[in-house]
């Protein structure tokens, strides 16, 4: 099973860029999608966005602040359950989570919050990820397998950023962000592109207003995490870095775990 993981920053003009055409060529199991900024199905008029052939799609559309955030799920197998939010009307009016629930497993598709624009985004930020935390544990004690994707919005270690020392106290890499992250391992996620990738300017996202991505001056900060149980069953796991139409690029897994809906 493939499984990849993009923040298009904008699904509208992803598709101008070439994003569904990229779909039929990678042909990926699961598409996990971030950032669509759409805030209702008529925003997206192209049928093929809403729907492409061979997928069923599932949306969560942010509420009140239009072309901001939102998340969507390509699947070619429909999940026995779709469930959209963390269960906390603070965090799920932004249309950040996406939880679809196969026999074998139960994957997360999760935009987190940006810490950059002021101290109480950054408490924003920091209470999401608790109570995604808790929504992981939770999950966990129902005996679900979990794959869990999406935008993390921090780099985790220096071999994570291309200049670490120069942004030690910048929402992104913050000590507080960071340990965040240590303590989400800490429960038996695993980072599964540090199963098969030790090497560093490994990046997901670039700047584009400096052309950092021309320089690969960029920051991992987009993840697939599993959990304890589906770790042997990775086979494989990738950076896409040279799909372009958006500041951030694909990632994905391939592993050993069934889909079908029961």
């Amino acid at each position: 099973m493939i499984v990849y993981s993009w923040n298009v920053n904008g699904i509208r003009a992803a598709v101008k860029h070439g994003m569904l055409d990229w779909l039929t060529k990678t042909s990926p199991d699961i598409l996990c999608i971030q950032e669509t900024k759409a805030s209702d199905p008529e925003e997206i008029l192209d049928k093929k966005t809403m729907a492409p052939e061979g997928y069923h799609s599932y949306w969560n559309w942010p509420k009140g602040k239009k072309g901001y955030s939102g998340v969507a799920l390509y699947t070619k197998n429909p999940p026995d359950k779709v469930e959209t939010g963390l269960g906390r009307d603070e965090f799920d009016t932004e249309g950040r989570v996406l939880v679809a629930h196969y026999p074998d497993f139960s994957i997360l598709n999760v935009y987190f919050p940006n810490g950059k624009q002021s101290p109480e985004r950054l408490d924003y930020k920091m209470g999401f990820y608790g109570a995604f935390l808790d929504l992981c544990a939770s999950l966990k004690k129902q005996r679900r397998n979990l794959i869990m994707c999406g935008d993390y919005n921090t780099a985790h270690k220096e071999i994570d950023l291309a200049r670490p020392k120069d942004n030690e106290k910048v929402s992104g890499f913050l000590p507080r962000e960071r340990a965040w992250i240590d303590e989400y391992v800490s429960h038996g996620y695993f980072d599964t592109l540090r199963l098969y990738h030790d090497e560093p300017g490994l990046y997901t996202w670039w700047d584009v207003k400096t052309r950092a991505r021309e320089r690969n001056v960029g920051w991992r900060i987009d993840y697939i995490y599993v959990c304890g149980d589906l770790k042997p069953k990775v086979k494989d796991a990738f950076i896409a870095a040279d799909v372009l139409g958006s500041d951030h690029c694909p990632i994905g897994i391939e592993i050993d775990a069934g889909m079908s809906s029961s």
